[in-house]
């Protein structure tokens, strides 16, 4: 009972750390993303662990998508997982909406040539389109597989829905979309002490993603099946995922946050 009351002595701290987060999102990541000192395991972003560990997870399911088609990584942040893709699929196509993510990511990947980026606001408008450039430029036309990673569970209930509108020209006939979101199931407070906060002290990734970052929610299957309605997709598989962040409470190991995971096809 007494720990469980100190926990809760951390919500005015988080609360003001929070406050000086950018309203508009587009600036906050943007942001956020211009200001990236360092990535990987000892790096400042907290859910880029530096280790193809959580995608060696996923292969298995992965093998579910058409493997001749190329694969699009959408947020991509950095590039970390887009790069990781591109060594089971012909291409990998690295998505965001922050100019600033797709500018670390196209130096970070080096010059690769089984890899490309491009900004996108796959929840706008017309956003398909960009895609069938982007890929265009690519050498690669017509449908596509989608990777998303850790991106449902940062939108609202609208940009869920148009998002995945967005998705159904891209995957076409032939592709499949592979999700995995975080689904913690306590409170945000749970949350952040489940990956080390304390009312004395934040682990810095952590403290700069509450101070600069929209405040994240949670996607499981309820969730998806608002945002993907049976009358345009199939649901092929879903269940529990381990998505990881960079090392915080033990320096040489990913620290896990309940996820979830879902793979689907146009109807």
């Amino acid at each position: 009972m007494l720990s469980a009351f100190r926990k809760y002595l951390l919500i005015p701290r988080l609360i003001r750390l929070s406050s000086s987060a950018p309203k508009d999102p587009l600036t906050a990541w943007d942001q956020y993303w211009g200001n990236v000192r360092s990535t990987g395991a000892a790096g400042d972003v907290l859910w880029d662990s530096g280790s193809d560990h959580e995608l060696e997870g996923y292969l298995p399911k992965l093998s579910l998508l058409d493997p001749t088609l190329p694969i699009v990584d959408v947020g991509c942040g950095n590039g970390s997982f887009t790069r990781l893709l591109a060594r089971h699929f012909p291409h990998a196509l690295g998505l965001d909406y922050a100019a600033n993510a797709v500018e670390r990511a196209k130096q970070e990947s080096g010059g690769s040539t089984t890899t490309s980026f491009a900004v996108s606001d796959m929840t706008a408008p017309g956003a398909s389109r960009t895609v069938a450039t982007a890929l265009g430029e690519a050498g690669f036309s017509g449908d596509a597989n989608v990777f998303v990673r850790g991106v449902f569970h940062v939108l609202d209930r609208k940009d869920r829905a148009s998002m995945a509108a967005n998705l159904l020209p891209v995957v076409g006939k032939r592709g499949t979309v592979f999700l995995a979101e975080t689904n913690f199931p306590g409170t945000p407070v749970d949350y952040v002490t489940h990956l080390g906060a304390t009312r004395d002290s934040i682990p810095a990734p952590l403290e700069w993603a509450i101070r600069g970052l929209p405040m994240p929610g949670r996607f499981g299957s309820r969730q998806r099946r608002k945002a993907f309605p049976a009358s345009d997709w199939t649901l092929v598989e879903e269940g529990a995922a381990k998505i990881e962040t960079r090392p915080l409470s033990n320096p040489s190991e990913p620290d896990v946050i309940p996820g979830y995971y879902a793979i689907l096809r146009a109807r």
